[in-house]
């Protein structure tokens, strides 16, 4: 990364391909011109891209110790009118290429044939960069081929990263200022369904004090997104009580005895603990990101110590053990994310990509080890922010996901006390039913809740069609 002062430029050290033109503010300490790289071919691809892919590192920090990596993919339709979408993968530290590759991406691997070597890239025929310009970021630091250049860099919390998250979003835009002016929405996933009215926030405040660039925040997007701890995990029983997965007897004894609280319940409260065995046992089996799939077994399972496990990671490296064999004729989709490590790993991959030699040891589709607090424990106020800004949320979720069910979704956005703008209704795709909606408002806020039907953790990478469906009618005005 290379730095100057405003007054200085001085640019003789980049490479001549990313040399910036000067751009600055008074409220920025800065110029940033950050080497960036145009992506035309790919190694699993034959042939040119048909779409501009460029990565680049971006510095945030007292000295830009951490280098956020980011994938950034233009609007496959008007990229200079389409809206502009900062896509918050979560973990928190799972790649921003897990969501490029197995979510919204313009791209994704041949998984039905990997063999363990190389795989083969296929295009999405529904990747979101087909109505939106869109920014993968890899973070926390530590995730994916983001780096620090000091070992206390490597610490972060929820607070940190969202204002990393706005700095990297502020220096990306001085250096794409044909991006400025486009409509702006924070999005994200999973855990970051916490980290995105976060950056939003900072976005607004970043705004009202007059820091440069003044960015088009228009609103957010969350699925299948984490907001409350005790909101979300809690509702996991109420959920498979609905879905069948425990019976009305058992469901009933342990709402009397635990009071409605069944994650991270009293340990003194014998009665609960006693009610919530059988429950654990009928559902210790069933896949969390989606009920109808089969569990895969971790090489090193956690003991669940009736907290109901809160994380949302899976294990899914290449020496997994333990999957079910697929001579049983079963199938685990962790298998599908072991594709990414070997291509992300390839040498000629990272030449590729312009990763810088020697700043990881080994890339993970979801790092594990990452030294991160969650610091941050409900993002439900946050929202409450945004009522008199004329901001659109989307919120959906994925109807068969018992990680964050639903239910928690829809239990925290009625706390808002939000008024009901358009009541439950489906909606449909080719005259089928996709799922269900309701519209919020509050003021000149709006909120559209969606869910996806019979989708899991996390909706679009099992409803591909339907979800790009709703994020192309939501972006456009169009009701669901």
């Amino acid at each position: 990364m290379t730095a100057a002062l405003l007054w200085t430029p001085v640019l003789s050290n980049l490479p001549a391909s990313s040399v910036c033109p000067p751009r600055w503010s008074a409220r920025l300490i800065v110029l940033i011109c950050p080497p960036t790289s145009i992506i035309k071919t790919l190694p699993g691809y034959s042939g040119t891209l048909p779409f501009k892919l460029e990565t680049g590192y971006i510095g945030v920090g007292k000295n830009d110790e951490v280098q956020l990596f980011y994938y950034f993919v233009e609007s496959e339709s008007n990229p200079r009118k389409d809206p502009l979408l900062l896509w918050i993968t979560g973990g928190p530290g799972c790649s921003g290429l897990s969501g490029l590759v197995f979510e919204i991406g313009p791209f994704t691997f041949d998984v039905a044939d990997f063999d363990g070597s190389l795989p083969s890239i296929l295009l999405n025929p529904y990747s979101w960069t087909k109505v939106a310009n869109i920014i993968f970021i890899d973070w926390p630091v530590g995730t994916g081929f983001s780096y620090s250049n000091t070992s206390k860099g490597y610490s972060s919390n929820d607070t940190k990263s969202a204002k990393d998250n706005y700095t990297f979003l502020r220096k990306w835009l001085l250096n794409h200022p044909m991006f400025i002016k486009n409509r702006l929405y924070i999005a994200g996933d999973s855990y970051g369904g916490k980290l995105v009215p976060m950056v939003a926030l900072e976005i607004l405040q970043g705004n009202e004090a007059g820091l440069q660039p003044r960015m088009s925040l228009q609103g957010y997007i969350i699925g299948n997104g984490l907001s409350d701890e005790n909101i979300d995990y809690n509702e996991r029983i109420p959920y498979a009580h609905r879905m069948a997965l425990i019976s009305d007897e058992y469901f009933e004894s342990a709402k009397i005895s635990c009071k409605g609280k069944y994650y991270n319940p009293d340990p003194k409260n014998l009665q609960c603990l006693y009610a919530l065995r059988p429950i654990q046992e009928c559902i210790n089996n069933v896949k969390e990101g989606h009920i109808l799939e089969p569990k895969c077994k971790n090489i090193a399972p956690k003991p669940d110590d009736l907290g109901w496990d809160s994380t949302l990671l899976e294990d899914d490296s290449v020496d997994h053990l333990l999957l079910p064999s697929e001579k049983d004729g079963l199938w685990c989709r962790n298998k599908n994310y072991v594709s990414s490590i070997v291509w992300a790993n390839d040498p000629t991959v990272q030449e590729a990509l312009h990763i810088r030699k020697g700043t990881i040891t080994k890339w993970t589709r979801c790092n594990y080890s990452l030294s991160y607090e969650r610091n941050i424990q409900s993002v439900v106020p946050y929202h409450k922010i945004f009522f008199n800004k004329g901001y659109e949320a989307l919120v959906y979720s994925g109807d068969h996901d018992m990680a964050i069910p639903y239910m928690g979704t829809l239990k925290w956005i009625r706390s808002l006390n939000l008024t009901i703008d358009d009541d439950w209704r489906p909606w449909n795709v080719n005259g089928q039913v996709a799922g269900y909606t309701m519209k919020y408002k509050k003021n000149d806020f709006y909120l559209t809740f969606v869910t996806v039907k019979g989708a899991g953790h996390t909706a679009p990478e099992y409803n591909p069609k339907q979800c790009l469906a709703m994020l192309d009618r939501w972006l456009s005005l169009y009701p669901l």
